[in-house]
């Protein structure tokens, strides 16, 4: 009994780590309009080599930053397709626990225009917002775990 209680909570708590929610734009920009909360929003697909290396350090931060009011959501640009197939097998060999979102958008314009007027569309990306003090900046490059940390003491 004692087994099948403990491989009962292993199997919740992996399937909780590999949950990926499908979120549309309307979503995102309800979900960053907290006053309290600055968001760091990663763009990143499971193909994209810079975007996979770049991951552990959001997850790190996150982790570190807990207590702390800001938040960090990853969207995934991956086709919805690809969800069972790439995105959430690739969250399971992780085990990522940030939040995990895949852009659910009839095309990638829609979400480029929307994120920012000058993003190319090009993988990773990265969305700050922090309404308390007016900020929405768009980073088109790689984050380390440092420049995430600088990043966010310059606009909490």
């Amino acid at each position: 009994m004692k087994r099948l209680i403990f491989l009962l909570f292993l199997f919740i708590g992996l399937s909780a780590s590999a949950q990926v929610k499908l979120l549309d734009m309307s979503h995102l920009q309800k979900r960053v309009s907290n006053a309290d909360t600055v968001y760091i929003v990663n763009f990143w697909a499971t193909w994209c080599g810079p975007c996979v290396a770049e991951l552990p350090n959001y997850e790190k931060f996150q982790t570190t930053h807990k207590n702390q009011p800001v938040k960090i959501l990853l969207v995934s640009m991956d086709f919805q397709s690809k969800l069972n197939t790439d995105v959430i097998p690739f969250i399971k060999k992780h085990q990522y626990k940030t939040e995990i979102f895949l852009a659910q958008r009839k095309s990638d314009e829609e979400w480029i225009n929307a994120i920012d007027k000058d993003w190319s569309g090009a993988l990773p990306g990265t969305l700050i917002v922090s309404q308390k003090k007016g900020i929405r900046k768009f980073y088109e490059q790689e984050f380390t775990y440092d420049e995430l940390n600088k990043l966010y003491q310059a606009n909490k």
